[in-house]
């Protein structure tokens, strides 16, 4: 039986390909909103709801799902932390799927990276490198701190080890670091890199995506994935099965 899902956020790239991918996969998009829609009639006609809108926009959605009793799939990136909190303590009595990224390659690559950070421990000097188009708003990627959380839980590194860029005279590298770095250009859809430099030999992990088609069917396999789940906050590897760090 063909699902019912809302779209939050419908008119931006990703909404557009989510549309397409809602209808791609037989389902039905039973809203479509953007800022200032209201939220409540709509969902009382879905089965589940993806939020990419903004930031400030995934809050007033997640309290009338969790109000509604819907399970919701958030998308959007660049929440601040309140507002992280504010959402989390939202949607309690919901399941809800929350990645920064919802392609199949990029959670492979959080899989790979703590792979490798568990064998190459601080020896190699791990740093990230991100290329989005010149129109995304926020800095560094969903993606990208999703990559910088994978490595910090393998190797217990603190938030205060964790470089926004470099500028002037740094001084010699900390062992204890992640170097982060994010490039804004054209009309990249998304490029991650995760370097790990060591004495004598580099070792590079790159996911690159070409079109958007790929992160709006995994977040569609996502919602259609969490509805009846039990409530609490899931991610994309937990609906791919793909192991996590602990």
């Amino acid at each position: 039986m063909a699902s019912r899902i809302l779209i939050n956020g419908a008119k931006g790239r990703m909404g557009n390909a989510l549309l397409r991918a809602v209808e791609n996969a037989g389902h039905k998009t039973s809203a479509a909103l953007d800022l200032g829609d209201s939220l409540e009639p709509a969902l009382t006609e879905c089965d589940v709801a993806i939020d990419f809108s903004f930031h400030d926009a995934t809050l007033p959605l997640a309290r009338a799902a969790a109000a509604a009793g819907k399970a919701l799939v958030i998308g959007t990136t660049g929440h601040t932390d309140e507002e992280k909190r504010a959402i989390r303590e939202a949607v309690a009595p919901v399941p809800v799927v929350w990645a920064g990224n919802y392609s199949v390659g990029i959670n492979l690559l959080y899989h790979l990276t703590e792979t490798a950070a568990g064998i190459l421990g601080l020896d190699y000097n791990a740093e990230i490198v991100e290329m989005h188009h010149r129109h995304k708003k926020d800095a560094p990627s969903g993606t990208a701190e999703g990559l910088v959380q994978s490595l910090q839980n393998v190797l217990a590194l603190a938030d205060g080890e964790v470089r926004h860029g470099r500028s002037g005279l740094t001084g010699e590298r900390p062992r204890r670091e992640i170097g982060v770095h994010a490039l804004r250009g054209g009309d990249v859809v998304g490029d991650h890199t995760v370097h790990f430099a060591g004495e004598g030999e580099r070792i590079e992990l790159t996911h690159r995506a070409s079109d958007r088609a790929v992160f709006a069917s995994g977040a569609v396999r996502a919602a259609l994935w969490v509805i009846g789940r039990e409530p609490r906050i899931y991610d994309m590897r937990d609906v791919l099965g793909i192991g996590k760090s602990s």
